[in-house]
């Protein structure tokens, strides 16, 4: 991977079970007319992933293969969330749930051979410290749910040698419209930027 690559791919979900407006995909299309902020100097790609096992594999593959970003940001709805969670760890096993299409990944392995968790780069606790955006909550978390968010974690993980994040958003409500999701997405981004900085430079330094 060309670690001086200077994209980074962000994904959001489409429509799932019910719920016909993600707000995964909303608050990454709101992030997409906002950018990553003037001082950045990263291009930024977004693109939307199907709830879809199959499909959303072979789209991380290529997102690494193609962009080989420096950080692969995936936004995925938690629909009983109240706060935004930022995952620090993609599971290999237990995926039960079937997708839109009614498929479930055989024997519920993300990556036969693969370890049980990969970790990712971005210390999510670091992270989550470090942002305020008024009227928004920010935690930290370790479990992303076993459906295909974690999926596509743990495979952009892989593929990316972790680095990647998943970020879980709570549904759209008054309180929290696509408008601010988008704005606390840019915030969080930045600051997983400016984390990952801070650890390559430390590692350039030993």
């Amino acid at each position: 991977m060309d670690s001086q690559s200077s994209c980074v791919v962000v994904t959001g979900f489409g429509p799932f079970r019910q719920h016909l407006v993600n707000s995964s995909w909303e608050a990454v299309k709101e992030l997409s007319k906002l950018g990553l902020g003037t001082d950045m100097a990263v291009e930024l790609r977004t693109l939307q992933l199907p709830v879809d096992y199959r499909e959303a594999k072979q789209r991380v593959t290529r997102i690494w293969e193609d962009f080989q970003p420096q950080l692969a940001v995936h936004v995925g709805m938690d629909t009983s969330a109240k706060v935004i969670f930022l995952e620090q760890c993609g599971k290999n096993r237990s995926y039960q749930d079937a997708d839109i299409r009614g498929f479930r990944p055989e024997g519920g392995v993300c990556l036969p051979g693969g370890p049980d968790v990969i970790e990712s780069v971005v210390s999510m606790k670091a992270v989550c410290k470090n942002i305020v955006v008024e009227d928004v909550d920010v935690a930290y978390s370790r479990d992303a749910g076993r459906y295909v968010c974690d999926y596509v974690y743990y495979l952009s993980l892989h593929h990316g040698n972790r680095h990647a994040v998943l970020i879980h958003t709570p549904p759209l409500s008054h309180w929290l419209p696509a408008s601010l999701l988008g704005r606390t997405l840019q915030v969080i981004i930045q600051e997983m930027l400016e984390e990952t900085g801070k650890t390559q430079a430390k590692r350039t330094a030993k």
